[in-house]
């Protein structure tokens, strides 16, 4: 079963695509207690619906207490007709539904047997003297929590000199040790262990082991329980769903050893003092490398791939966050229909006026870098959506803004990120006081949020952009070589887990990063590519392909330690079909340890000495290999140009249509970029796109040499898409706005009124204001305490002149606004910078505005905390805050709400 998308594009009328399910944001929704009924989730469906939400994925997680007589048991029939009705109600309003497979995350459940639980190596050590027998017999020190015994799988001896001899056949069923060879022995006692690991935040019904994802038979075990739980039923749900692994202290399955050797060719036992080491040796690098690769191996093949056989075979696609594996990232991410990657804490981004408290985020440092090894797999693989589990924990419950919000979003969809996941909503029934049953996690953005009655605004931003990114294909024309064997080779530890909160540790410090991060500042496109990518792909007019959607015009090798000879040979390959290949220096080594080591590393040397560099450059067949540590003059040499309009400091991405590209401009800097800018794409047709509001008008542009100049005028804060034709297009639209300089402005800052219209706690007394404020500026308690949405009113006259072109603009909005002029809607604006077009609804004369203030829900949660109002009592984890310290806002202090600073109408002569 293949990918499920259709490419889209725009049409050449200039208007927006169609915005598909699949372009809408979806949301994971976490269903407390599986405590559902068919009127709620009737209800709130539609209510997900009228907000823009595209679908959703249902996560069964712990309840709330109180309510457990509601409780339903995961796939019991109750919950399976709940789950029908659910799939049957969200196709009926165009949703769609994906559902993990399992509560809570990792997968496990009371169905996976002690056998089939998540297993760990445990090695238990000796010292045997010459002469003298063990004083203890060789007995599983069983640890706490332990369920059974550990098995015994070997016993070893070791001399000084490390030489290893196989001894188990002399531990009798007691555990003494008839062994008695003469010399100084350390003997290792080789156990495999359960990790009495449970399953995480499990819903009732799902309390369990978590499963042994190295065991095919575990895995196969795993499914079948679904497969006869539904019963040959198909519940339409789109895709399965996997977390990240997580599953801690997993590092041995039935069988390793017998694996190891079968895939590294010799017994992994006689070596385990090195794989035990944490020196920096060697002998011990190549050893953990060769256990991580299996261990890799395992993952993939008996886990990532078995499993997406399966549900392949149940119609059913997957979607799989491969980050926090022991593995290599892009392989399992490519084996999956749908990665996906995840946003996790708050990034910095120098926008001025742009909130970001230090005491409302976590300790950690977002790197969008981390976001790509999800979207390179699916790009050289032929798979167009890209989802991402988005702002998890992007700061403190009930303070995060759609401010904050939009560039974090931006800055996914640059990495590739084009299926947005929101982190996300709870099902909470609609007889739950207010705040409703809450996630420990989450955004906590549900219907009970002061934000959700403006929530469609910027959802509909979303699916505008998704519309356009899951449209045609990447436009990447890099291919970098990730060297995970380096990463394998870390002395410390035994597994290698590659997190996102570990990225100090096995990304930055690499020359891959390095060189990747360079690239892309300096203008370039690329995606990371594995040993097996490159081992499948092939060349075509010069282009490497890596897929029949996507190619590469050159192949990049950061500075590599260990490579094995297959990579080298199959670049090799790639060279002599016509591939364009950058080494930035040979690679020193080859992965592993080898019985034959010598002979396969002089192998390796001829390889590399089979090419005659002369001045940096061999000649292989139709293509080249260049050596060179200045790859961007590299690049230039070989006619592979950056995108320069980097330098005024937009970021971008491009995506490649039949008659076109398409730009996602964005400007993340702390200043106004107004400046021409070069495109590498040779357009007779520049269309400008705002996915803000929908609007399009035509650019003006002029071809160059390069490609095509056009100017760009982006405040702080601001994106746009642009659309470039090949051919000349006749767009029956008007030419853009030109925003660059102001020609007038009308101060509006006096004389409003505020009227509160819904909200929590309670409504407070509307508030005359002489000039613009926060209504939490006015010494009212009741307004002080009030989360929801307010009015603000206000009359002036306008002398409007035909033609021109008239921007409303705000210093500060607390947090969203929705705004009428005269009576019509203009628009919404909830993001930096503060600012409207409304050209259209401005009138000579006497004019009226109304602005639709929501706030933050923080307010009226720190006034139920602050009267000791109980609104969080769940099982499990309770409710935590940032920190994951018990969660009290009775503190904190009153966030700003409403509207602050200048209020002014800017004229632009067109």
């Amino acid at each position: 079963m293949g990918s499920q998308q259709v490419e889209k594009e725009v049409p050449a009328s200039g208007e927006w695509p169609e915005i598909t399910q699949t372009a809408k944001p979806w949301t994971r929704w976490w269903w407390m207690g599986n405590a559902v009924d068919e009127t709620n989730l009737s209800n709130l469906l539609e209510i997900y619906h009228k907000a823009g939400l595209g679908g959703v994925e249902i996560a069964p997680i712990y309840g709330a207490k109180g309510y457990e007589d509601r409780y339903i048991h995961f796939l019991s029939e109750d919950w399976l007709s709940m789950l029908d009705f659910t799939v049957n109600k969200a196709h009926g309003l165009g949703m769609g539904v994906d559902m993990t497979q399992g509560t809570g995350w990792p997968f496990g459940g009371p169905q996976v047997s002690v056998e089939n639980a998540a297993t760990r190596l445990v090695i238990q050590e000796y010292q045997k003297t010459d002469g003298e027998a063990l004083s203890t017999p060789i007995i599983f020190q069983k640890k706490k929590g332990t369920q059974s015994d550990a098995q015994l799988i070997a016993v070893m001896a070791y001399d000084q000199n490390t030489n290893a001899k196989e001894i188990t056949a002399y531990v009798d069923d007691k555990g003494k040790l008839t062994w008695d060879e003469t010399g100084e022995w350390n003997i290792k006692a080789i156990f495999m262990d359960k990790t009495g690991q449970m399953v995480k935040r499990a819903a009732p019904g799902g309390v369990g082991f978590t499963l042994d994802h190295f065991s095919k038979s575990a895995v196969d075990s795993y499914n079948s329980y679904f497969k006869k739980a539904f019963a040959g039923k198909d519940y339409g749900i789109r895709a399965f769903y996997n977390d990240s692994f997580e599953v801690y202290g997993a590092d041995f399955t039935t069988n390793f050893f017998e694996e190891f050797e079968k895939r590294r060719g010799y017994d992994l036992k006689e070596f385990l003092p090195y794989l035990e080491s944490e020196e920096n040796l060697d002998i011990v690098r190549r050893v953990k490398s060769d256990y991580r690769e299996t261990i890799n191996d395992l993952l993939l093949t008996n886990f990532t791939k078995n499993w997406t056989n399966w549900a392949h075979s149940q119609s059913k696609l997957t979607k799989n966050q491969a980050h926090g594996s022991p593995g290599n990232l892009l392989d399992l991410y490519a084996a999956v229909d749908i990665p996906e990657c995840e946003t996790f804490g708050s990034s910095y981004f120098p926008i001025p006026g742009l909130r970001r408290d230090s005491a409302d985020i976590r300790n950690v440092d977002p790197d969008p870098i981390m976001l790509k090894f999800a979207s390179s797999a699916a790009h050289l693989t032929g798979k167009n959506l890209v989802s991402s589990e988005t702002f998890t924990w992007l700061g403190e419950h009930f303070k995060s803004s759609f401010a904050q919000m939009k560039p974090e979003v931006e800055q996914a969809f640059l990495a590739g990120v084009n299926h947005i996941f929101y982190h996300g909503v709870t099902y909470s029934p609609e007889d739950v006081p207010y705040p409703g049953w809450l996630f420990y996690a989450s955004l906590n953005l549900t219907q009970q949020n002061s934000l959700w009655p403006h929530f469609k605004g910027f959802n509909d931003y979303i699916a505008r952009s998704q519309a356009i990114l899951q449209a045609g294909k990447a436009d990447n024309e890099l291919l970098v070589y990730w060297p995970v064997y380096d990463v394998w080779a870390e002395p410390k530890g035994r597994m290698e887990m590659i997190t996102v909160h570990a990225v100090d540790e096995w990304l930055h410090p690499t020359e891959f990063y390095k060189q990747s991060k360079k690239l892309m500042e300096a203008g370039y496109s690329l995606d990371f590519i594995s040993d097996d990518m490159i081992g499948n792909s092939e060349v075509a007019n010069s282009l490497i392909k890596t897929s029949e959607q996507n190619s590469g015009k050159v192949l990049i090798i950061p500075e590599t330690e260990f490579m094995p000879i297959g990579t080298l040979k199959n670049i090799l390959r790639l060279a002599e079909a016509g591939a364009k290949v950058i080494f930035q220096s040979k690679p020193k080594s080859i992965p592993g340890l080898h019985i034959d080591q010598k002979s396969r590393e002089s192998e390796f040397n001829q390889l590399w000495t089979s090419m005659s560099f002369e001045e940096g450059k061999s000649t292989l067949g139709k293509g080249g290999i260049y050596l060179s540590d200045e790859l961007g003059k590299t690049l230039a040499q070989l006619g592979i140009y950056r995108e320069s309009l980097v330098d005024s400091g937009l970021d971008f991405i491009r995506r490649k249509v039949a008659d076109g590209s398409y730009y996602f401009l964005v400007n993340h800097s702390s200043d106004a970029i107004s400046q021409t800018i070069s495109l590498n794409t040779k357009a007779e047709t520049v269309m400008a796109m705002d996915p803000l509001t929908s609007k399009t008008g035509l650019l003006p542009s002029q071809q160059t040499a390069g490609g095509t100049s056009v100017t760009v005028h982006l405040k702080s804060g601001e994106s746009i898409f642009l659309k470039t034709f090949d051919q000349k297009t006749n767009l029956q639209i008007a030419v853009w706005p030109d925003y660059s300089k102001t020609s007038g402005t009308t101060d509006i800052s006096k004389n409003w009124e505020v009227n509160f219209t819904q909200g929590q706690p309670k409504l407070p007394s509307p508030q005359a204001l002489v000039i613009i404020k926060p209504w939490t500026d006015n010494g009212d308690p009741e307004a002080d305490d009030f989360s929801g949405q307010a009015g603000y009113s206000s009359e002036f006259e306008f002398r409007k002149t035909t033609g021109n072109q008239y921007l409303l603009t705000i210093d500060k909005v607390y947090e969203s606004a929705k705004i009428w002029i005269n009576g019509a809607y203009a628009g919404n604006i909830w993001s930096i910078p503060y600012q409207l077009d409304i050209s259209e609804q401005l009138q000579n004369g006497k004019n009226t505005i109304r602005i639709e203030i929501a706030n933050l829900m923080a307010n009226s949660i720190r006034c139920l905390d602050r009267n000791g109002i109980e609104w969080r009592n769940y099982h499990e984890i309770n409710f935590v805050n940032i920190d994951y310290k018990p969660f009290d806002a009775s503190n904190w202090k009153t966030m700003p709400s409403g509207l602050d600073g200048k209020i002014e109408i800017l004229e632009f002569d067109q």
